[in-house]
């Protein structure tokens, strides 16, 4: 199977990568199931990529609570027939030193970044066990490959999908369930991840790092795209995405 006619949900759908993603893959030919908190908002995209004659559909999303990622699993299901592929992208990036102890925002990334994959791949395993095929991708980030100062948490969060991705991935292959993963890590990606951070010094350097060197979601669109459309006995599982400019 190619990226055509594949059922492919992406969480965190309302904007950048997942945005650009869907309406890549959706160009190409894949049925698209979108969640996101914002409901208007991937109404939006849904309703953008069917009327450029793609195929979409969507369900208010919170990663964080399990029965919604599991429902909207099941919209997949209803509407599609199957699932193919999970995009697990929601995320947010409200970075800090660790002394500045804005323990809320540990929390809250602990809860999407991590707890979020997780309820993902929760709510597809079931499915991808038994038919013996599936896709998890995951967003990951550079800050889940090299340690950076105030982003102790965030980073923390990305490093765990980082080794629960590559377990899926060698576990798979001992079960024979032939379950692909890929896992991304972005650096300076352009995308609204930077207005969640409230440290004034900490968001100010990492916007000035981004005016400076910041690429377009469409870049690791195109690489979700790539992964997806591999021959079903590849797995190409691990891509680091830096804009050409960034050290």
């Amino acid at each position: 199977m190619s990226v055509e006619s594949k059922v492919v949900i992406i969480t965190g759908a309302s904007s950048g990568i997942g945005e650009a993603s869907a309406k890549l893959l959706a160009k190409n030919g894949a049925k698209l199931v979108l969640g996101a908190r914002r409901t208007e908002r991937i109404k939006e995209i849904a309703d953008q990529i069917i009327k450029a004659g793609g195929q979409a559909t969507y369900r208010s999303t919170d990663v964080t609570k399990p029965a919604e990622v599991k429902a909207l699993v099941q919209l997949a299901k209803d509407q599609f027939g199957r699932v193919d592929v999970i995009f697990n992208n929601a995320g947010i990036m409200p970075s800090s030193p660790i002394s500045a102890l804005h323990v809320d925002e540990w929390n809250a990334m602990i809860d999407i970044n991590l707890k979020g994959v997780l309820n993902g791949v929760a709510a597809v395993m079931p499915d991808f066990t038994s038919q013996k095929h599936g896709q998890i991708i995951t967003a990951s980030s550079v800050a889940g490959i090299k340690s950076f100062t105030g982003a102790g948490v965030y980073g923390a969060t990305k490093f765990a999908v980082r080794n629960l991705m590559e377990v899926i991935r060698m576990e798979s292959a001992q079960e024979g369930t032939n379950i692909r993963t890929a896992t991304l890590y972005p650096a300076a990606i352009n995308t609204e991840l930077l207005h969640t951070i409230t440290d004034e010094k900490t968001r100010a350097g990492m916007d000035s790092l981004y005016n400076s060197v910041g690429i377009s979601p469409q870049a690791v669109a195109r690489v979700v795209n790539f992964a997806i459309d591999q021959p079903e006995d590849v797995n190409v599982n691990e891509f680091t995405v830096y804009p050409t400019k960034q050290a």
